[in-house]
């Protein structure tokens, strides 16, 4: 390595996103850059440190162990960089900070109102912008750049956006005060409940997923009711079209007047993580950090 040698910054992150994303081309993607630059930017790396850096495959390209290692050290200069940015924004005269936030459904009913206000009391002048999505568009619009953070409902994030599990939930078996199965005792079979019509969220709702995986070994039956929000299934549930399974946090407030009742079902009880998800750096800095820390807090 010829002595002085000093990184470019640029180098690193085009590196570290051409790691995490598997080829050359998938990483100049995320940063911006034309591949042909990308190319030669890695190769002059290589040249620069003396060592092979990446493995390239027909499929794409993995690390050397160099290159792993270079990556580790990549990313902790990276975010240094982060803070450091975040420093300057907070101590200079910059306009008071703004985020885009996309929130799936029942995490924007239930927790995202107290999570803002608990960050706009820390950050007077804040402006957050929410977007109330399902899970699998507040993923879709995090990967494009159109927001800068998510909380989404399902476990199934692609392994290229950071995450960080803030809480967890739990799935109920809802039904209406007149159902017949009010008057049951004992709990319902899966098999039962596969068997009912259901009263659903539509495809891309966390919600909806994690009921195809509570009923993954049986063959449902066509739904009562598709629906694209949580209260439009609590309607429905308490006019009799069907049961639901629905978030905890979404039913809380209806099963402790009596609007709904809980059905117990069969196994053990069916958790599922609330996530933050976000791309680019690794590390959250600024008000999308604030938000993230309150929400775990919470």
């Amino acid at each position: 390595m010829p002595k002085g040698w000093w990184p470019n910054l640029r180098t690193l992150a085009l590196f570290v996103a051409v790691v995490e994303e598997g080829s050359v081309g998938a990483g100049a993607r995320r940063v911006g850059m034309a591949q042909s630059n990308a190319s030669r930017a890695v190769a002059e790396l290589e040249e620069s440190i003396g060592l092979a850096l990446l493995e390239r495959r027909p499929a794409g390209a993995v690390p050397t162990p160099p290159g792993r290692a270079l990556v580790g050290h990549a990313r902790e200069v990276l975010e240094s960089v982060d803070g450091l940015r975040d420093w300057a924004i907070q101590t200079g005269d910059a306009p008071p900070t703004r985020l885009q936030v996309g929130a799936s459904m029942t995490i924007a009913e239930t927790l995202l109102p107290a999570w803002l206000a608990a960050v706009r009391a820390r950050v007077p002048g804040a402006r957050i912008d929410v977007s109330v999505l399902n899970s699998a568009q507040v993923i879709d619009e995090v990967q494009q750049g159109r927001l800068q953070l998510g909380f989404v409902e399902t476990p199934h994030v692609p392994v290229r956006l950071h995450v960080r599990v803030v809480q967890e939930d739990e799935l109920l078996v809802a039904i209406g005060p007149h159902h017949e199965w009010a008057s049951r005792t004992g709990q319902i079979s899966l098999r039962e409940l596969a068997a009912t019509p259901l009263v659903v969220r539509e495809p891309g709702s966390g919600t909806r997923e994690a009921l195809q995986e509570l009923l993954a070994d049986h063959v449902p039956v066509e739904p009562a009711q598709v629906l694209s929000s949580n209260a439009a299934v609590r309607v429905a549930v308490a006019a009799g079209v069907g049961p639901a399974v629905l978030s905890e946090l979404a039913l809380r407030d209806h099963l402790a007047r009596g609007h709904l009742l809980r059905v117990p079902f069969e196994g053990r009880g069916i958790t599922r993580p609330l996530t933050a998800v976000w791309s680019g750096p690794r590390r959250l800095t600024g008000l999308a950090g604030e938000l993230v820390a309150v929400a775990a807090a919470t």
